[in-house]
């Protein structure tokens, strides 16, 4: 076996489309078997897992809510059964959501939270305990966690939390010598951003979303799936094995 991640095993949250689908190829491109957690694309995680072990990798697909802990635990123990343990963790599972401070409900508010900040937090309580020395963890953020987006504000919020939940967590999992880090993407080419992408654009701007995005950001243009998948796959190898408790900013020079 050769690359950077030779012989470690990773679970990839939301790892069926998007991001989380660049992730677990660049992971298994870079030597490491994976498994690839969905919520309702089977279809899509199961060929996925059927590309990479065609290139030589193992890749096993698991259906599991990340909104529910009790699932977590089952699939992080069904993740490290069939690798024969895990080292990484890179948590994806995500939802998207815009709305009006008063159109918010507690319903909404709760769903939104469950998805992109508990679960995020009970997949690293579960998938910890299977890892040892040179564990890595990375969560998810969003570049909305550090940019006011109108309507915006609890998807934000639960994006925020995460990196607080990376740092914080960073001590306490640094005397077991594993890293926990946070990303947060700006624009990204995505079925999400596809579908959300206009709503990011200020009610009183006369733009769309591509002008938007050519002119505040330094790129001035979105990423590929494959350009976050590079900086994940960097924060889980040993190059990054002084960095934890962080936050990367990985959003074209958003400003």
């Amino acid at each position: 076996m050769s690359g950077t991640l030779a012989g470690r095993k990773a679970l990839v949250t939301g790892g069926a489309r998007g991001i989380g689908a660049a992730v677990a190829r660049r992971f298994a491109a870079d030597g490491a078997d994976v498994a690839i957690n969905y919520r309702s694309s089977s279809d899509a995680a199961e060929a996925l897992a059927a590309e990479i072990t065609a290139g030589g990798r193992r890749a096993v697909a698991f259906k599991a809510d990340i909104s529910d802990p009790d699932q977590i635990q089952r699939l992080t123990d069904q993740a490290a059964d069939a690798l024969g343990g895990l080292d990484i963790l890179a948590s994806n599972a995500g939802i998207e959501h815009f709305g009006t401070l008063d159109a918010v409900t507690p319903a909404e508010f709760d769903r939104v939270f469950a998805v992109n900040t508990r679960g995020q937090f009970f997949a690293v309580q579960n998938a910890v305990r299977h890892m040892g020395e040179g564990g890595r963890v990375v969560l998810m953020s969003s570049g909305s966690a550090h940019k006011a987006v109108f309507h915006h504000a609890l998807y934000a919020s639960s994006k925020a939390a995460v990196e607080s939940i990376a740092l914080n967590l960073s001590p306490e999992l640094g005397r077991r010598g594993i890293t926990i880090n946070a990303l947060a993407p700006g624009g990204t080419v995505t079925d999400m951003s596809d579908h959300a992408g206009s709503r990011y654009v200020h009610p009183d701007v006369d733009a769309d979303f591509p002008t938007v995005i050519r002119t505040a950001s330094a790129l001035g243009r979105m990423a590929q799936p494959a350009e976050i998948a590079a900086v994940v796959s960097f924060l889980v190898s040993d190059d990054a094995s002084f960095i934890t408790g962080r936050t990367i900013q990985a959003d074209g020079g958003w400003f």
